[in-house]
């Protein structure tokens, strides 16, 4: 059966005065979790706010546990990029 995750990002950028800031960082990450992973990311909440923002990076597998291992890394490498800016994840399954 199929595998559907979704990992959500909270992120928090506290340094960010103005949007155009925060969309480089938002940018930048995305950029790189695609290449790195091959996973779908989306700005998907606060798009108006300076210095918060919530990501959706979805993977989709033949198998859960690839499902879970891919976004257990994906997790680990935003916030290693990102440090304290990274304010809470949650993982969710759609079967």
């Amino acid at each position: 059966m199929p595998a559907i995750g979704v990992l959500t990002l909270d992120i928090h950028v506290e340094h960010s005065h103005s949007l155009k800031e925060k969309r480089h960082v938002v940018k930048s990450l995305k950029d790189r979790l695609r290449e790195r992973f091959n996973v779908s990311v989306a700005e998907i909440d606060h798009l108006d706010s300076w210095q918060n923002s919530v990501l959706a990076a979805v993977t989709v597998s033949n198998d859960r546990v690839r499902a879970e291992q891919i976004l257990h890394a994906v997790e680990a490498h935003a916030a290693s990029v990102l440090g304290g800016a990274l304010a809470g994840s949650n993982v969710e399954w759609i079967s």
